[in-house]
């Protein structure tokens, strides 16, 4: 998840929030977001935010299906609900980000009339929407990983895929002399 934003970050030549949105910000609308040019990075992201907030198929500390199922035995009443919170909580936040990071933020698809008649605070809250829906649909769409199966989908499909493409985001900035802060 790291190097999935460090690439972002790299584009940008900021940690600003409200920065890298206006970066995202063009004459093509929403093709300038960085989800189009960035799509494994956007991907790899979502996927490592699923597991992040352990969300099925990547809930291995819970295992709801089972017959016991982690806190839900432990905690009933107000407890359990904060613990529900508190699940949701880091949900809608890891949507924001994704939001923000990879869909433009509060920016309209295209800037024209119907779409930027929308206010912004709006147009975030529909993309968070989106990539909350996105986390239900993975959730009753896909079987639950093994603890070997996370370990194998990171260390070895994910970490190599981002370090190469930190390296290659890198090349294309410099080589095109693209990076923020190198004018001409």
């Amino acid at each position: 998840m790291g190097f999935a934003i460090i690439t972002v970050l790299m584009c940008v030549g900021s940690l600003n929030l409200t920065d890298i949105v206006m970066a995202q910000q063009g004459d093509y609308g929403m093709f300038n977001w960085f989800m189009f040019p960035l799509l494994p990075m956007a991907v790899i992201f979502f996927i490592s935010t699923v597991a992040e907030t352990n969300r099925h198929p990547f809930d291995l500390p819970e295992a709801e299906s089972e017959l016991v199922s982690g806190f839900n035995v432990e905690y009933s009443a107000m407890a359990f609900a904060l613990f529900f919170l508190g699940e949701y909580a880091n949900m809608i936040m890891m949507s924001a980000m994704t939001s923000i990071l990879f869909l433009g933020g509060w920016l309209p698809p295209f800037d024209i009339a119907p779409f930027n008649w929308v206010p912004g605070p709006f147009w975030l809250i529909f993309k968070i929407a989106f990539c909350l829906f996105i986390f239900i649909w993975i959730r009753a769409s896909f079987p639950r990983y093994r603890y070997d199966q996370l370990m194998r989908l990171g260390w070895k499909v994910f970490l190599p895929i981002t370090l190469a493409a930190v390296v290659v985001v890198a090349g294309v900035l410099v080589g095109f002399d693209l990076a923020p802060g190198m004018a001409g």
